[in-house]
């Protein structure tokens, strides 16, 4: 059925943390040539479904089904190459470059004691820095590194990236406007936005493994934008402890709210657990694409958006600070040995 934007398979969402299935939002009302009628509409279907579930498969998002599709084959790609080739993208300490199989942990989880590491590979991509520009060498701002012998790597990352931030900074509008905030209102703190493309290999893990290709746990930006392939394997965790699939469904990106926007709105839009466990027997390949505020940006939850005896949840903080705390602690290359 459709309800204000937003399509469900079969069971209709009710409150918070109680859904069976992750709605559809129709994304074409936040373009700019779309009326206001429509525009409210899509505003309501985003409104309902993150203060429901966090999680919404986004349509008709205005990024070209080819750059996504090429991206794909680009993250294939990257993992195909030789051990050496990879290994020479070491990542650096600006956060960009190869991480080769469990080197991530994710110890900050608050939804289960994560001791294991993640079965998978990644090639991170992040924001470009220019050269000479004021903050240059400042903490996760620096070069990124592609692999040589894949120039089309390099090229359709930024492709895609430039594409997705756009997309991010539509959704930062609509989300403003379900908060009952001025369209622009998260703008300036996205000045220079923190972005992040990380190109993931699952390998296919047996049955009896008591391991994940990446553990139960909330994602601690603002929201992320997931293309995953048709393999499956990714699950969210509703109120009553469920885990329920996430399929593919082509055409579509998953979007879901990070825990700092849970933070920024007070708990309205709610950062749900999620995990990813490949059973399929075939590799999986995934890229999620992270749309944060930038490093310098104060997040404190605004006051115009509090009722009547209300008061804030968090404690104003450093968007980068918040961030480093994190990355230094689930990362290994971050931690420091004696």
């Amino acid at each position: 059925m459709l309800h204000f934007g937003i399509q469900y398979a079969n069971k209709r969402c009710s409150v918070k943390g109680e859904f069976d299935n992750i709605p559809i939002v129709d994304l074409s009302g936040l373009a700019n040539e779309a009326s206001e009628q429509d525009r409210a509409a899509a505003v309501a279907a985003l409104k309902a479904a993150l203060e429901t579930s966090g999680f919404a498969y986004l349509s008709n998002h205005g990024v070209p089904e080819d750059l996504v599709e090429r991206m794909r084959q680009m993250n294939v790609a990257t993992h195909a190459l030789p051990e050496e080739e990879k290994a020479a993208l070491k990542i650096n300490e600006f956060h960009r470059g190869y991480m080769p199989m469990s080197t991530s942990t994710i110890v900050t989880s608050s939804v289960a004691k994560v001791t294991k590491p993640n079965q998978s590979e990644s090639l991170m991509v992040m924001h470009e820095v220019p050269e000479g520009a004021p903050h240059a060498g400042e903490p996760l701002q620096g070069p990124n590194q592609f692999p040589e012998s894949l120039p089309e790597v390099e090229q359709t990352a930024k492709a895609y990236m430039a594409e997705m931030t756009k997309l991010g900074a539509r959704i930062a509008e609509g989300l403003a406007e379900a908060l009952g905030l001025p369209r622009d209102w998260f703008a300036p703190h996205f000045q220079d936005p923190t972005l992040f493309l990380r190109l993931l290999h699952y390998p296919e893990q047996k049955d009896e493994e008591e391991l994940f290709g990446s553990a139960p746990h909330t994602d601690y930006g603002f929201v992320t934008l997931l293309k995953q392939d048709n393999v499956g394997g990714l699950e969210v965790r509703n109120k009553r402890g469920d885990w329920i699939p996430a399929p593919p469904i082509e055409g579509t990106f998953v979007m879901n709210v990070g825990d700092i926007l849970a933070k920024w709105s007070n708990g309205r839009f709610v950062s749900t657990p999620h995990r990813v466990k490949n059973l399929s027997r075939r590799d999986r390949y995934s890229q999620p694409f992270f749309y944060d505020p930038s490093m310098r940006a104060l997040v404190e939850c605004p006051a115009q958006m509090l009722e009547a005896g209300e008061t804030p949840q968090m404690q104003p903080v450093l968007y980068g600070e918040y961030l480093l705390e994190r990355l230094n602690k689930n990362y290994d290359y971050r931690k420091k040995t004696s």
